[in-house]
């Protein structure tokens, strides 16, 4: 069977489950409530007499026709009963087609936005976005094109709200330079292996963060898009931002450039909210920012790891975060010794209890090599094969409630 052969049935399947009758007959189309109600900005004529013939089919109902860019003024009225679609022409006026989409994304986050164009560059693609599309239609148009676009907005409306309750696991450094990132971004990876579930790792250090370099992934959108767009996230739009790594992980990279650092808590809060719904397990990297602590990150369903090395100043900082910064908020905290040498310690087992007041859960050893080459040259199998990672593999199997890997015994052969 060729693909699109393949794509015709998926489509069909796809509008047969909405209950509607592919055959369409014009002279039946009229305003039905079931159907999706559809606006268009599409200032030349030509242009969209194209676009209304393509949209003809049992999904749309009969479009509103807006003939030029509105002021933003008349934007209010166009979206005053949350139309499920708004379609923008982008090739009259790049920057006043900008403005109308992201403007009603502001006014209706439930509407989906779709560009229409001849073809966008990178660049703009990414502008589009950021203002609020969900899809691009490019001319010449294809209705099996339109129809996918259409049936996924239908999706958007009719979808039931889930259930947000995949697993947050929270990496928390007690000072710069405790190697939160390296076991952040290892946990995950494990996670995502030995468990086969669905793993987010969500770099929240911003603006430096650099979990992608350690997984050797180039990305492309970031945390910020997500934030900046919180008011209309949902699973589809987080899945556009994500990076895929070989080992099945997802990630939401920190920015590539420098970008704002401060965001709102709720932005935070929808951004976790919606990858619970999507993934079985969230990973999250937040380096020492301290501004996250209001958020849902430190709500009970969290589990924390306090990333510490065994120094006087990195104790002293855990002894305080500990008492004075999580205490009873969070009641699932364990504390992670990085970098752990017991020959090199300078330090007794009993004051470093005593400081931490609780017993360290983990212990990672020290390996420089193996952490040098993940770091330096993206090698994840160095650390694969390394101690670190058997302890990093066995909090991600905790974490998880994942049963301990049989230990394998050797056979005794008597001669």
């Amino acid at each position: 069977m060729s693909n699109h052969q393949e794509s015709s049935q998926e489509l069909e399947f796809a509008l047969q489950s909405y209950g509607k009758d592919l055959r369409y007959d014009a002279a039946t189309r009229v305003d039905d409530p079931e159907r999706l109600s559809v606006v268009l900005i599409v200032p030349n004529e030509r242009r969209r007499s194209d676009l209304l013939y393509a949209l003809q089919g049992p999904l749309c109902g009969e479009p509103k026709e807006i003939e030029g860019y509105p002021t933003m003024s008349r934007i209010p009225a166009i979206v005053e009963k949350s139309p499920d679609a708004v379609i923008v022409d982008f090739e009259g006026n790049p920057d006043a087609a900008l403005d109308v989409m992201e403007n009603v994304c502001a006014l209706s986050p439930q509407t989906t936005v779709m560009v229409y164009s001849d073809g966008v560059s990178q660049e703009l693609m990414l502008r589009c976005m950021r203002a609020g599309a969900r899809e691009f239609l490019h001319w010449p148009l294809q209705p099996s094109a339109v129809a996918e676009a259409l049936v996924r907005a239908a999706a958007r409306r009719t979808r039931p709200r889930k259930v947000a309750d995949g697993l947050v696991n929270v990496f928390w450094g007690a000072k710069g330079g405790s190697g939160v990132t390296t076991i952040a971004t290892n946990f995950a990876t494990a996670a995502a292996q030995e468990s086969g579930k669905r793993v987010l790792l969500i770099d929240l250090d911003i603006p430096l963060g650099d979990a992608v370099l350690n997984l050797g992934l180039t990305p492309q959108y970031s945390t910020i898009d997500a934030l900046q767009n919180h008011a209309r996230l949902d699973g589809s739009l987080l899945k556009g931002f994500l990076l895929k790594h070989d080992s099945g992980l997802s990630v939401l990279p920190a920015p590539g450039k420098m970008a704002p650092v401060q965001f709102p808590s709720p932005a935070v809060d929808k951004l976790i909210e919606v990858a619970r719904q999507e993934f079985d397990c969230v990973v999250v990297d937040t380096g020492s920012r301290f501004d996250l602590t209001g958020t849902t990150l430190f709500d009970p369903h969290a589990t924390l790891y306090l990333v510490t090395q065994v120094s006087i100043p990195e104790l002293r900082n855990s002894n305080r975060l500990i008492s004075d910064v999580f205490g009873s908020r969070v009641p699932k905290l364990e504390v992670v010794l990085n970098r752990y040498d017991s020959s090199r310690l300078g330090i007794s087992e009993d004051h470093i209890t005593k400081a931490l007041t609780r017993k360290a859960r983990w212990k990672i050893p020290n390996d420089y090599e193996a952490v040098s080459a993940m770091q330096n040259n993206a090698e994840s199998q160095a650390m694969n094969r390394s101690e670190i990672a058997k302890v990093i593999r066995q909090m991600a199997r905790t974490a998880l409630n994942i049963p301990e890997e049989p230990v394998k015994k050797k056979l005794l052969f008597l001669f």
